[in-house]
């Protein structure tokens, strides 16, 4: 038994031979089409069995993982069937129990840049396949343009007949090289996929255009944060000081240019002012540098990358919450800030100003004068007292984005999603071609009759019948799940009785 950022995991290993479970209505075989299949979700009450697919899951730290996680513990919750799909980390590979009986499935792919895989679209077919099917996979759930292995999985999804949804956590622009490749790589990705989901109305802005969509199959369903996991504890600030805590990725695109002006200039106003910064990144240098000139080792404290169960125990011991990105589609960690009882100071950039209410978040420029202003303007405010208590911020936190809620509004997509046709493989090409481009079109439908060419050629070698199937470790046919079920009954039967 291992454990990790307190979720309890337990490595298993495949026995060779069949391990077909019982057979009941939702235990169909492996060979049976996907329509067969769907029919029996709708006889369930709708109970899914969903895949999610990325790149960047646990031991990784960051928010699409914590957003991967904490969804799929709440639609377990709710009945419904979820696997992981991911990478292998280090020596962390094959499959894995998480709470409530997570399956996550480690693959052996080789990781390219920044914990994504390399892509070819075909390498990794065999092992996904193996997936779907070993799991009777309904809905394939990919997170993140910047996850290959998520647009890995919906080309193969759709080969494969299955129900595809995607959720874009990031914004692009639409004028550089690299914005410019990947926004067509989206375009190919999400112009045959069933739903698309954005964690905000300007991620959705973004995300029509970038990729050519119809608005009426993007939803919004916002991030959200387990209240529990972030309470304020007022004890443990020091109120001789007033502490600024910045939490991010020490990179570009999180403004550490910015917080490398902004740390200096307050400083040297007050005499009183601490930063505690907690992450890592190639851009630390600079905030090591800036520690080194003005010699403000005692004031700037710099504790390296964290674990997310020692997140709380940095936000409160801090008086504000900074914010210095350059763009952000959410920003979970405001929304954490909030939550310990922080004030919060922010950029008014992408989908932030969506994010909390007016009376809980300074919102300023992305500058550096315009963020010492609004850092000044809440020093002014705590020195004087008028400001709510941790408390009071809390609570009206809590209330705001829960994970259940937000389970339940993705429910609400699979089941729209279910109704739905898959595209036929004539369909999807004429798609391909009409709405990429002619030639980006003509590239991936030939790719698209390749994988189609290859998928055949596995079920030769290895037909569906012939993969075992898993018996089920969440979902309504679950050994946990029925365990749960029989002690409803019980107690249901003991009211009755008494």
């Amino acid at each position: 038994m291992r454990e990790h950022g307190g979720l309890h995991i337990t490595m298993v290993h495949r026995k060779r031979g069949h391990t077909h479970a019982p057979k009941t209505p939702s235990s169909v075989d492996t060979h049976s089409s996907s329509s067969t299949l769907r029919h029996t979700d709708h006889e369930l009450g709708m109970k899914h069995r969903i895949c999610m697919v990325s790149d960047f899951f646990y031991p990784n730290m960051g928010g699409v993982e914590s957003h991967i996680y904490q969804l799929s513990q709440c639609l377990i919750e709710k009945g419904h069937k979820v696997v992981i799909a991911t990478h292998a980390y280090g020596d962390r590979r094959g499959i894995r129990y998480l709470t409530s009986g997570l399956k996550v499935y480690y693959l052996p792919l080789q990781v390219m840049y920044n914990q994504s895989t390399a892509t070819t679209c075909f390498h990794s077919l065999p092992l996904l396949r193996s997936v779907f099917v070993r799991e009777r996979i309904t809905i394939v759930h990919a997170h993140s343009s910047f996850s290959a292995m998520a647009h890995d999985a919906l080309f193969h999804a759709k080969t494969m007949g299955l129900n595809t949804v995607f959720t874009d956590h990031s914004l692009f622009g639409f004028a550089d090289l690299s914005s410019v490749l990947t926004n067509k790589l989206l375009t190919v990705s999400l112009c045959d996929t069933n739903h698309i989901v954005c964690v905000s109305f300007t991620s959705k802005e973004n995300t029509v255009l970038r990729a050519a969509l119809d608005p009426e199959i993007v939803s919004v369903i916002p991030n959200a944060v387990d209240p529990t996991d972030f309470t304020p504890d007022p004890c443990r600030r020091d109120n001789s000081k007033v502490t600024i805590v910045v939490i991010s990725r020490l990179v570009y695109r999180k403004g550490i240019d910015l917080l490398s002006g902004i740390i200096p200039e307050l400083c040297g106003k007050h005499p009183d002012l601490c930063f505690l910064i907690g992450g890592e990144g190639p851009k630390r240098i600079i905030l090591e540098e800036v520690r080194e000139k003005y010699q403000l080792h005692d004031r700037v404290r710099l504790l390296g990358a964290l674990d997310h169960k020692d997140v709380r125990d940095v936000l409160v011991q801090g008086h504000i919450f900074l914010n210095t990105s350059l763009t952000e589609a959410f920003c979970m960690a405001i929304v954490e800030g909030a939550s310990c009882g922080l004030q919060v100071v922010s950029t008014r950039v992408g989908g932030i100003p969506e994010v909390l209410p007016d009376e809980l978040v300074t919102l300023c420029e992305p500058s550096v004068r315009s963020l010492c202003d609004g850092l000044e303007t809440v020093i002014a405010r705590i020195r004087t007292g008028n400001v709510a208590s941790p408390a009071t911020i809390h609570r009206k936190v809590r209330t705001l984005y829960t994970w259940r809620n937000v389970a339940e509004r993705t429910e609400k997509v699979y089941n729209r999603v279910c109704r739905e046709p898959v595209l036929p493989f004539s369909e999807r090409l004429h798609r391909l071609w009409s709405q990429c481009g002619a030639v980006a079109g003509s590239i991936f439908s030939f790719f698209a009759v390749i994988s189609f060419l290859f998928l055949l050629l596995l079920q030769w070698l290895r037909p569906d019948h012939l993969i075992d199937v898993a018996i089920d470790s969440s979902g309504p046919h679950s050994r946990t799940g029925q365990q749960l079920s029989k002690k409803k009954v019980k107690h249901y039967t003991q009211l009755c009785q008494d």
